[in-house]
């Protein structure tokens, strides 16, 4: 892949790349804040007064609001990263991977004790492959 546009084609996949680690960088410095015990209770008791110390996009903020994990990697998020706000919440990776994947927690599990997703199927946004 020359174009670096190309990595946009892959489809459900956010590819984190130099410009997106530049985009999340506020974002992603949030989520690690939440590796200490004191950041994640002032989190927890007040979201928007915490999120109102991070310059972070009203598109990330939102994200963040919601739990809104695809957003979250779209505008930049690093799994590694949001996976803090995952443990903050108590919800598992597998939890959270399921609900951005769509499926429920017991379908995730099963199509990751299977080998994970089929390579099969749509390989191309633009060309429908």
């Amino acid at each position: 892949m020359s174009d670096p546009a190309d990595l946009d084609d892959i489809p459900g996949t956010v590819v984190f790349t130099g410009a997106q680690s530049r985009r999340g960088f506020h974002l992603n410095q949030f989520c690690m804040s939440l590796t200490r015990a004191e950041n994640r209770a002032r989190f927890k008791a007040d979201e928007q007064a915490y999120l109102d110390e991070w310059p972070l996009s009203p598109a990330q903020r939102a994200a963040v609001l919601a739990r809104d994990w695809n957003a979250a990697l779209a505008e930049g998020g690093n799994i590694y990263f949001l996976a803090k706000i995952f443990a903050t919440d108590g919800t598992s990776f597998p939890e959270a991977a399921s609900a951005m994947s769509g499926v429920s927690l017991a379908e995730y599990q099963a199509m990751m004790l299977a080998g994970g997703r089929s390579p099969e199927g749509q390989r191309s946004i633009r060309e429908g492959r």
